[in-house]
């Protein structure tokens, strides 16, 4: 696996993470020509789209969190974060740094006692995290040009649109899916 920047590989500090845009997430869908979840990320200031394909599990630890039903007993996410607390610690933010061969790489930015520590991530087990934590996600600049993240103009566009804008995206502009 070839190494990757990541947001402390400067200088020790997380001062590129200073960067990063802060985005929503604003739902889950599946994509119409395979039938694969999507989780959707929106950046409010600009209103882009970041459409990112997803695994079934992740896409359910997602739903859950989102629709606010809770497992009776806990799922992975949801003992990542009881161990997280447990230990004392936090989950400050996520960021999603990268995107490299049509893969989308992620970091869950930890605290505790003063210190912190960052863990690379899947960006789908990182959401899934951040919302349980109710931490904030961001994306950097550069993955949201590299993803050609796309505006659809309207300030609140329904599933409709996106679905829409889902069919008619060509290849080029979605990357491929790999599983």
């Amino acid at each position: 696996m070839p190494k990757r920047k990541t947001s402390e590989d400067s200088d020790g500090s997380d001062s590129n993470v200073a960067d990063a845009l802060e985005v929503e997430v604003r739902g889950l869908m599946f994509d119409p020509s395979s039938n694969t979840p999507i989780v959707v990320l929106r950046e409010p200031k600009s209103e882009r789209f970041l459409p990112i394909w997803i695994g079934v599990f992740e896409a359910q630890a997602i739903a859950m969190r989102i629709e606010g039903v809770d497992s009776p007993r806990p799922m992975t996410h949801d003992l990542l974060q009881a161990s997280v607390k447990e230990l004392g610690g936090v989950v400050t933010r996520i960021v999603i740094t990268d995107l490299h061969e049509n893969t989308f790489f992620a970091e869950v930015h930890l605290a505790r006692n003063g210190e912190s520590a960052v863990v690379d991530s899947r960006p789908s087990d990182a959401i899934a995290l951040a919302l349980r934590a109710e931490a904030p996600v961001f994306v950097m600049p550069a993955v949201l040009d590299k993803a050609k993240a796309e505006k659809l103009g309207a300030s609140q566009p329904d599933e409709d649109q996106l679905k829409e804008w889902l069919e008619n995206a060509r290849p080029e502009d979605l990357g491929e899916y790999e599983m």
